[in-house]
């Protein structure tokens, strides 16, 4: 792989930054869940009332999977805080678009409280294209890693993104419901089918193009969680489940297409700090 390491500066105050910033990012978000804004509603009731009828929302014990995110960025913050990996270009790229991405995050849990859906969508997309383009600049499933930098980044940021991804629908969903949009000639059911069909074709991509299992796995647990809060409607349970069936096949796929390639490459995990 290679890595651009320019030492423009040591990189210490980006990096100090980037961990204040997780931090930070985690203690707002979470008394956020606890204490709305003034005038605000807390998320899971807006999405166990007003919202319940976004069919396209998880069981609730979805949301669980942010500890494993939040666990997984603050791995990251102190990983890149190390002398030798804040030097690294690539990383502090990584640095600078994940405090855009924390900035947006704490924005979209005050604006969705608010009842404010557009303007949250525009906040879930500040936080998806800097993802993407931290996907991109590590160029996960392709480019080689040792197990610390699979561990501490390229995990956390694919689980990250795919969660991202599917809240971004999620909450399109919700913004169109709460607007009135008649869905055209779709009934609800049949909207929900397309966005869980849309959801799948970008989970398969990473699947097949990257075989990038935290990326799938990730897809899986929330259609699989869709599913379960919908059991009583054949079309969205059978698609989620569906769906689920055919990311874990295409994963398999692509994991066989990568093997050799793996097999081929010299084991960076003794040659890398």
């Amino acid at each position: 792989m290679t890595e651009s390491r320019h030492q423009t500066g040591n990189g210490k105050g980006l990096a100090i930054a980037t961990l204040v910033t997780i931090f930070a990012t985690i203690v707002i978000t979470q008394i956020l869940n606890i204490i709305p804004p003034p005038g605000g509603e807390l998320v899971a009731k807006l999405a166990n009332g007003e919202l319940s009828g976004v069919l396209i929302l998880p069981a609730n014990y979805a949301f669980a999977i942010w500890g494993f995110i939040y666990i997984g960025i603050i791995a990251y913050g102190f990983y890149q805080l190390q002398p030798n990996r804040r030097q690294e270009n690539r990383l502090r790229q990584v640095d600078t678009l994940l405090i855009v991405a924390c900035l947006f995050q704490i924005a979209w849990m005050v604006v969705f409280p608010l009842r404010m859906y557009w303007v949250a969508v525009v906040a879930m997309l500040g936080i998806l294209l800097p993802l993407i383009g931290i996907y991109l600049k590590l160029d996960v499933g392709r480019a080689p890693a040792d197990r610390k930098e699979r561990w501490r980044v390229r995990i956390p940021f694919s689980t990250y993104l795919a969660w991202i991804s599917v809240a971004s629908i999620v909450n399109v969903a919700c913004a169109l419901f709460a607007s009135g949009w008649d869905r055209a000639f779709l009934n609800d059911q049949n909207w929900t089918v397309v966005m869980l069909i849309v959801g799948a074709v970008i989970a398969g991509i990473a699947a097949i193009q990257r075989a990038d299992t935290a990326f799938v796995l990730t897809f899986v647990w929330a259609y699989v969680a869709i599913a379960i809060r919908h059991n009583n409607l054949p079309a969205i349970w059978i698609t989620a489940l569906v769906a689920s069936g055919v990311l874990l096949a295409l994963l398999a796929v692509g994991r066989g297409k990568q093997r050799p390639i793996r097999e081929s490459q010299p084991d960076r995990s003794t040659t890398r700090v």
